[in-house]
């Protein structure tokens, strides 16, 4: 009883939390001495470290205990380590504030436990409890086969963010070394999403344009579509502005699709045989991949054993863990170039990375879409959609048309904001692009964790890395990159051509009956 109660006595506030974690009690409220007072953001400074939100203002719940988010067993995005969970709550900040899921939805679940798969509680969690969903083996085990050719893609965002998991700068720039590892370590081909993302601008660019100019019976304003999060996000609590999506696929899928085809049919590689692999900055990606809607290579090769568009999403982080198993040097490794076809991008696909990235590459072809002249020095800084705000808005005045209004929203409890306006009539907008992430992909749930909670400081170092890649670009427009001219020649005759439509868009789907949304003025479902 003696070395119990000794036990009991050292017994750590850490370590009790901790306790109460493993043991899986979700939403209890304890009150431990000491925890009556509340910190303040100056005391953080002063040398007692990070201390979590919720911490520096009195709320409904005490300030030590506060529970967390459920997250379903089979999410293909998440999971969380009991063990490690402290219940401190950051996680239902992260969910409720920045993104307005958790609470947005009456309980009990109907079909599943909602989830927009967007990661930023990973990024929330002091603790570690919550990463992503590992997919290694997988990539591991087709990287063996022989008989497999393993194409992997990397994101506009991985190359500013891989460094910082070895040391590096915030913010570094390390695509030729990103290249090098992969070689390393095994892959085939390495292509850059780059080159999708300049593909998606062409074909969402002339979506736009046939919306604005009457030719395509879709309303106005069009909303991005390259998010995953956010797809999932509008067909949860938006079903009604689906019609607003645009149909073009992300830059992920566009790539995987053209991998198993054009790819294949171009070097004469039996699609059966390629495995595609994904890198990127975002967990929700993850559960792109799985969409039963991802499966276009399937149906242009008219054989039910081709596998889906792509096989595996790996994060930022996951990469750096395989580079680090493989006992990869990463800073001293040489700059490597990308596999050619598709692997080259412009300025403008880089910029994807960010907030406000897709706008400006949009309206950047937009203009020669609908003028035929190149687009004005002036939109290669289009400053309006720049930084780190929640909302921005912007009007580009194009010959022909006029002002074209865009906004561009990071964080999804601002879209809910906005969408609401649009529900309600008020939406003056021609084009709104939206990334669940505050901050836009470099920032995303599979980034390297900079901080806890996440700093605008970190998002604007890694943001200014992004745009520097778009200045120093050779080609700077989308419609300028020559593999993009190439693929179109060879392959899909014209932005939104029979065979474009086909491959590269897709449709979406009402989640409102997976669950109760509460309800308010604007809410109609």
């Amino acid at each position: 009883m003696a070395s119990k109660a000794r036990q009991m006595k050292n017994l750590s506030r850490r370590s009790f939390l901790k306790f109460v974690g493993g043991a899986s009690l979700v939403g209890v409220s304890l009150n431990l001495a000491g925890c009556g007072e509340v910190a303040t953001a100056d005391k953080a400074v002063g040398g007692k470290g990070w201390i979590p939100t919720q911490y520096n203002a009195p709320g409904s719940w005490p300030t030590n205990v506060r529970g967390r988010v459920p997250i379903d067993p089979a999410n293909p995005s998440i999971i969380r380590d009991d063990q490690k969970c402290i219940l401190c709550g950051q996680c239902i900040e992260a969910c409720e504030k920045v993104q307005s899921v958790y609470g947005n939805y009456e309980l009990p679940i109907k079909n599943e436990i909602v989830c927009v798969n967007c990661g930023q509680c990973v990024q929330w969690c002091p603790s570690g409890a919550i990463s992503e969903r590992d997919d290694i083996d997988n990539v591991y085990k087709a990287i063996a086969d022989p008989t497999i050719t393993v194409v992997v893609q990397t994101a506009p965002a991985t190359r500013i963010g891989l460094g910082e998991e070895f040391g590096m700068p915030v913010g570094t720039n390390v695509q030729g070394k990103q290249v090098a590892a992969l070689r390393k370590l095994g892959f085939d081909v390495i292509f850059d999403t780059n080159f999708t993302a300049d593909l998606t601008i062409m074909e969402e660019g002339t979506e736009l344009v046939k919306r604005v100019k009457g030719d395509l019976k879709k309303p106005i304003p069009q909303l991005t579509s390259c998010c995953p999060g956010w797809v999932k996000f509008v067909e949860y609590f938006y079903p009604d502005l689906i019609p607003n999506l645009s149909s073009a696929k992300s830059p992920q899928q566009m790539e995987g699709t053209l991998m198993k085809t054009y790819y294949a049919e171009k070097k004469n590689v039996d699609a059966k045989k390629i495995f595609s692999v994904a890198i990127m900055p975002c967990t929700a990606k993850k559960f792109e991949c799985q969409r039963p809607e991802m499966v276009s290579a399937k149906k242009d090769l008219k054989d039910n054993r081709v596998s889906p568009d792509v096989d595996v999403v790996l994060t930022t982080r996951e990469l750096a863990r395989m580079i680090k198993r493989a006992g990869i040097d990463f800073t001293s490794l040489p700059n490597d170039q990308y596999d050619q076809l598709m692997g080259s991008g412009t300025g403008a696909g880089a910029i994807f990375g960010t907030t406000g990235g897709v706008m400006e590459a949009a309206v950047r072809s937009a203009y020669y879409l609908i003028t035929e002249q190149e687009p004005p020095s002036a939109l290669w800084a289009l400053t309006p959609v720049r930084g780190m705000q929640g909302v921005k808005e912007a009007a580009v005045n194009i010959p022909g048309v006029g002002d074209l209004k865009v906004a561009v929203i990071s964080g999804l409890a601002n879209a809910r904001k906005v969408m609401d306006q649009i529900r309600a009539g008020n939406a003056p907008w021609a084009f709104i692009e939206v990334m669940a992430c505050p901050g836009g992909c470099e920032y995303g749930g599979g980034q390297p964790r900079a901080s806890a909670p996440p700093s605008d400081e970190v998002r604007n170092r890694r943001a200014a890395a992004l745009y520097n890649i778009d200045a120093n670009a050779k080609l700077r427009n989308s419609h300028d990159n020559p593999q993009i001219k190439q693929v179109y020649a060879d392959f899909l005759t014209t932005p939104m051509s029979e065979k474009a439509e086909e491959l590269l868009h897709t449709s979406y789907i009402s989640r409102a009956s997976d669950l109760v949304a509460k309800k308010s003025e604007n809410n109609l479902y």
